[in-house]
């Protein structure tokens, strides 16, 4: 499916839920895309691309976002709560006052990644890694929630 436009997106999202069923756009190349406060809540982006897009604003709750690849991805104010990151690739990926309540970063690699006012409520970071490069919110601890220091 090379060469998705956000009307492409936005139109497969809505023919799956029309049928009931969860949009499924894994291992897709979204890489660059302006996908600014888009609707992908439930969707699984497992193994997708998305290099330098931009999700700010976005609903991505309860989204299957596992191996994804979001090197650079702008992530500031994006609701990922409940959202699967495991394994997940946030190399210097923007989440600046994204709401993280809730979701799966367990594995993740957070080098150099901004949460930044970020909710961090109840995230699993369990074996995440990350660096001095990764900014935290004010008073959060990413030991106590199980990451794991590595530069």
């Amino acid at each position: 499916m090379a060469g998705l436009t956000r009307r492409d997106i936005e139109r497969m999202i809505e023919e799956a839920r029309q049928k009931h069923e969860h949009p499924n756009l894994s291992q897709q190349d979204l890489s660059h895309m302006g996908l600014f406060a888009v609707d992908l809540s439930e969707v699984d982006l497992s193994q997708a691309n998305l290099r330098r897009t931009t999700l700010s604003k976005a609903n991505l709750r309860g989204a299957n976002l596992s191996e994804a690849t979001l090197t650079e991805a702008g992530l500031s104010q994006a609701d990922l709560s409940g959202a699967n990151l495991s394994r997940a690739y946030l190399f210097q990926a923007g989440l600046r006052a994204a709401n993280l309540s809730g979701a799966n970063l367990s594995e993740a690699y957070l080098n150099g990644a901004d949460f930044s006012m970020a909710d961090l409520s109840g995230v699993d970071l369990s074996q995440a890694t990350y660096s001095d490069y990764t900014k935290w919110p004010v008073g959060f601890d990413p030991v106590k929630a199980g990451a794991i220091r590595r530069d």
